[in-house]
């Protein structure tokens, strides 16, 4: 766990509504019936409910990817994306016991 590059991936606001969005994501975003929500979340649905361009939430996306917040599956062209609560626990617990 890169503690650095968490803090540097939290610090954004958009970057922690994004973690918000993948918690819950049958809250904020449209799932068909069809798709499997274990796979995670598009990231063109995360794209448009950020409103902002996509070279701006791929760098987003990347930046959370990097820190270990998020985790990508690859389907085809498409990228899923999801939180990786593992972490992001493990994140909360060093918080609490070194500051």
């Amino acid at each position: 766990m890169d503690v650095d590059l968490i803090f540097k991936a939290l610090s954004n606001p958009l970057r922690r509504q994004v973690l918000q969005w993948l918690k819950y994501p049958e809250q904020y975003f449209a799932i068909d019936k069809g798709q499997d929500s274990q796979r995670g979340v598009c990231a063109g649905h995360i794209e448009r409910l950020g409103n902002v361009s996509q070279s701006t939430m791929s760098n987003h996306l990347s930046i959370l990817q990097q820190a270990g917040l998020v985790s990508v599956q690859k389907h085809g062209q498409w990228c899923y994306f999801s939180r990786n609560d593992e972490l992001i626990q493990q994140y909360i617990k060093h918080v609490q016991e070194t500051l």
